[in-house]
């Protein structure tokens, strides 16, 4: 998912600029829960040697990253005429929730702009850059690129490939068991790994879990170990349309960010059971493929394009989890292994291969310990 050049030179960068792009990534880092479905970003405002501003994007409707640091310039009573401000993520050129925040950079007459990275969006893509460019200001882009981009997968991913970033999240014993024969896994990884969990939750746009998962582990699918302003939305895979009304799920959340996809609408039972649930608030959507089953790939693209949704966290049983993968949908994994073994038991993915060269491969990209229990980040080797 390279972005297309935009034409600006790569000077040279000193250590001076990395230590403030660093700085304007660490606020960045504070949209993390907050900015979606916006991308997470963060300026610095440096003028004669020392910071006189600093913002992160807000919460969606709410001011950006530039207009909060110029903000806070502004409030310490500093001039930032002459400055040298560093953010992120090119700035914004067009009118969306908010005005353009080239437009207040502009007025703030900075002597300089120092970009990590050109947005992705078709509405910006260089064309905020060309804007400070052409008023005057110099504009350099690029510096610490990778880590800007790490940042906002999921928003890139949607404005490059009109698809989500889909992070499947499984928790196992070492030999790959995630419950007991029985159905039965609370808790096979401990609290440290739990609450990690709970971070890549709160970090996504919406949790997927499938109407399997709901039966058996009932669960609140929402974010509880790290504080946070937004709550994901709740998306179940439900077929036939048999998620309980009494769900857990639907027990402490805004009603209206709960979407029940099933494959088929086509018999009066099936539209007075949808009828019910949205009676609650609840949307139900049809989205079928060619076997009766919920069309994922369509789904996923139904939700980067129409929802405006960067980032999925999959939380589900080995049955869905086996069709996410086979169907290609799956972008990364986190697996979390006990240092246990449980013999008989559920498996991460029902997949069964016809021959080794249909694999698909992965590339482990990160691994942790959380107390006793270990986490791999793996990407497809494609990505």
């Amino acid at each position: 998912m390279r972005l297309p050049t935009i034409g600006f030179n790569r000077r040279m960068y000193t250590a001076v600029d990395h230590q403030w792009m660093r700085q304007a990534l660490a606020e960045a880092n504070k949209s993390l829960y907050l900015s979606n479905p916006n991308p997470r970003v963060g300026c610095v405002i440096v003028k004669d040697a020392l910071v006189i501003g600093c913002g992160h994007t807000q919460k969606v409707g709410g001011p950006h990253a530039e207009v909060c640091a110029l903000v806070d310039a502004r409030t310490q009573g500093f001039d930032v005429a002459g400055s040298t401000i560093y953010v992120t993520l090119e700035p914004c050129n067009h009118t969306g929730r908010t005005p353009p925040c080239v437009d207040a950079l502009i007025a703030a007459q900075p002597a300089k702009v120092v970009v990590a990275m050109s947005d992705p969006n078709p509405l910006v893509a260089g064309k905020g850059l060309e804007r400070l460019k052409a008023a005057g200001i110099e504009v350099r882009c690029g510096l610490m690129e990778k880590d800007a981009r790490l940042l906002n997968q999921g928003f890139i991913s949607r404005m490059t490939r009109g698809l989500p970033w889909v992070r499947m999240k499984i928790a196992a014993s070492l030999d790959g068991k995630t419950a007991l024969p029985n159905g039965h896994s609370q808790w096979i990884t401990g609290a440290l790994a739990r609450a990690d969990g709970h971070h890549w939750r709160a970090q996504a746009c919406a949790i997927v879990t499938g109407v399997g998962t709901v039966k058996e582990d009932n669960p609140s699918l929402n974010v509880r170990e790290v504080a946070t302003e937004r709550q994901p939305w709740k998306i179940i895979i439900d077929s036939k349309l048999e998620t309980p009304l009494d769900a857990k799920l639907f027990q402490d959340t805004n009603l209206s960010k709960v979407i029940l996809v099933c494959a088929e609408l086509n018999t009066p039972e099936k539209r007075a059971t949808a009828a019910i649930f949205e009676a609650r608030g609840i949307e139900v959507i049809a989205m079928p493929n060619p076997q009766g089953k919920v069309d994922l790939p369509s789904l996923f693209a139904y939700l980067a394009q129409k929802r405006e949704l960067n980032e999925i966290h999959v939380e589900a049983g080995f049955k869905l989890n086996g069709s996410l993968i086979r169907e290609g949908c799956v972008d990364e994994l986190l697996l979390y292994y006990a240092p246990f073994f449980m013999g008989e038991g559920i498996g991460m993915a029902n997949i069964s291969l016809p021959s080794l060269e249909q694999r698909q491969n992965w590339q482990i990209i990160d691994q942790q310990l959380f107390g006793a229990d270990l986490r791999i980040r793996l990407l497809q080797s494609s990505k």
